[in-house]
């Protein structure tokens, strides 16, 4: 049992790492032994990648900002292994407890591999994805967009567009010759199939907390259809859909910095 717990939330995890969800508040009471996302108030999605994003405004020593919620995640799993050595020994919690990290990890670079359209596995794949973030965060560039647009257009002319975004252009330049490179490894397939295949794991939408807030401020008003839009347009966030391309904006400069309590 445990060790399924422990596989469980190795995998979500490394969804929230791979999209960019923040919970925001992970104690123990907050987890779930089925592996699922629940009871998170002061949650975000990342705008401009930051990987040590806080959400919570409560949460002043970033105890679990975006960067700490993988190690969090085993801190929480320690617990339980915890309150469970009466029943289980010692021994066998920790075997369990092993598998968290390399399969969080194995999880993560799964999914990153397919967000940057790649099929098969090359021992560099990391590296490739350790670069690209470090490059994003010196550079505020929005993270749900960039791979959304990374998948509009063949690799060389995306990563032409996407030139503009980064700070350090030469840096870019450099991952960018890497990236192409990686791409021709990968197999043949056509310009049409990558892209469906990468907007089908790269979403358009998210809940971004300005959109949030722009539905909450309509509904204190006793108008509703923002809410109902957003959620239409969320229900179907790996579609595009026309007129609504407002909710596949970058944030004002107000949204990015909304701040948000365990009680909202």
């Amino acid at each position: 049992m445990f060790r399924e717990i422990v596989e469980r939330n190795a995998e979500l995890i490394a969804k929230w790492q791979a999209y960019g969800f923040c919970h925001g508040v992970m104690n123990t009471d907050n987890m779930s032994i089925l592996g699922i996302t629940f009871d998170f108030g002061p949650f975000a999605f990342l705008d401009d990648f930051d990987a040590h994003f806080i959400c919570n405004h409560s949460d002043h020593e970033g105890r679990y900002s975006f960067s700490n919620q993988v190690p969090i995640g085993q801190w929480n799993l320690s617990a339980l292994a915890q309150a469970l050595t009466p029943f289980i020994s010692v021994e066998a919690l920790k075997e369990a407890l092993a598998l968290y990290l390399p399969l969080y990890q194995a999880h993560y670079l799964d999914l990153m591999r397919r967000r940057l359209g790649l099929t098969t596995a090359e021992d560099d794949d990391q590296q490739l994805v350790e670069r690209l973030l470090k490059l994003m965060q010196n550079s505020g560039v929005d993270y749900t967009l960039f791979f959304r647009r990374l998948g509009d257009e063949p690799a060389a002319m995306a990563v032409a567009k996407l030139r503009d975004d980064f700070v350090d252009r030469a840096g870019f330049d450099a991952w960018a010759e890497r990236y192409k490179a990686r791409v021709e490894r990968d197999g043949e397939c056509s310009e049409k199939q990558r892209r469906e295949r990468m907007h089908a794991v790269n979403p358009l939408y998210i809940l971004r907390n300005y959109l949030a807030q722009n539905a909450i401020t309509a509904a204190e008003s006793g108008d509703y259809s923002e809410v109902r839009r957003l959620h239409e347009v969320l229900s179907k966030p790996f579609e595009e859909q026309p007129g609504m391309e407002q909710y596949a904006q970058r944030p004002p400069d107000w949204g990015k910095h909304l701040e948000i309590s365990c009680s909202s």
